[in-house]
């Protein structure tokens, strides 16, 4: 069956409609990045680019990276802007974008894609500097009120966790990432399980000129922890995209892993002053293990 034109929006030159992207400018691995202009601090380690794209807070280069050929692009923040990052990257490799219509499910195609981002500690002993591969990831968004995400048992429990913990009326959601990706690009690492928050300020307990509805928000953050077969279950960084990509890129069958560059530790109350240093690191070592 056909995707009507008001589901699957095309530009007038057959790009999908928000990336400004066809299914020729996208590799099967992809680097994605929050700052638009931090992709080409990705590409520039590239031996040769070979496209340059872009559109809104969508930039994209597509290059190759010691003879393979990789893509990078930027997302914005929040994870409204992973559900159009997401859902038009699959259309891109699962969409007939002339027919309209999806690949049978035995053709479907599963990308590689890689969140290298910034990230604030939440606990002490996770100090500036360090690299983080986040394990699970937890969303406080309500993304996932809109799609039919399957959660596994330990998944379902830490969520519920999390929502008596915090008192809230909605039940947040709780995702694994991809463990290929995690055991290939995450080695030597801290292995971690990342809080995803819909905001800067007030949902990651900053206070400026209004105050919180929880004033001991980052202490619930940390204190939080669920038991179970398979350990101690922790919260120990937070961000704003990547329970977004994992419910996303388990739904739609891609591989996703988010990479976090910590740049802050709200324990301890200290922001790197070399922050740029840390995420080039980053970027550097991921680009070294594809």
């Amino acid at each position: 069956m056909a995707i009507p034109e008001s589901e699957l929006i095309l530009n007038k030159d057959g790009s999908i409609y928000h990336l400004n992207l066809i299914p020729d400018h996208i590799s099967d691995t992809i680097i994605t990045v929050g700052d638009p202009e931090r992709v080409a601090t990705v590409s520039q380690h590239f031996d040769s680019i070979e496209t340059k794209i872009h559109k809104r807070e969508f930039v994209t280069h597509v290059g190759y990276y010691h003879g393979k050929r990789v893509t990078v692009i930027s997302s914005g923040m929040g994870t409204d802007n992973i559900d159009i990052l997401l859902n038009e990257l699959d259309a891109l490799v699962n969409v007939d974008l002339f027919t309209r219509e999806a690949r049978p499910l035995e053709e479907r195609i599963s990308l590689r894609i890689i969140r290298v981002g910034t990230s604030g500690s939440l606990q002490p002993d996770i100090p500036v500097g360090s690299l983080l591969v986040s394990e699970h990831a937890v969303g406080l968004d309500s993304l996932m009120q809109f799609y039919p995400l399957v959660e596994t048992g330990l998944e379902v429990d830490v969520a519920r966790g999390v929502q008596e913990s915090l008192q809230l009326e909605y039940r947040p959601y709780c995702v694994r990432g991809s463990d290929l990706l995690r055991e290939q690009l995450g080695a030597g690492m801290v292995v971690g399980n990342t809080l995803t928050c819909p905001g800067f300020y007030g949902p990651q307990g900053r206070v400026l000129r209004l105050d919180l509805r929880m004033p001991d928000l980052i202490e619930k953050f940390q204190q939080f922890r669920h038991h179970s077969a398979e350990g101690e279950f922790r919260l120990t960084n937070f961000e704003m995209e990547t329970a977004g990509y994992y419910a996303l890129g388990r739904m739609l069958g891609h591989d996703v892993v988010s990479l976090n560059a910590i740049v802050a530790n709200r324990a301890t109350g200290e922001f790197a002053t070399n922050s740029e240093a840390i995420i080039n690191d980053l970027i550097a070592t991921t680009l070294s293990r594809l």
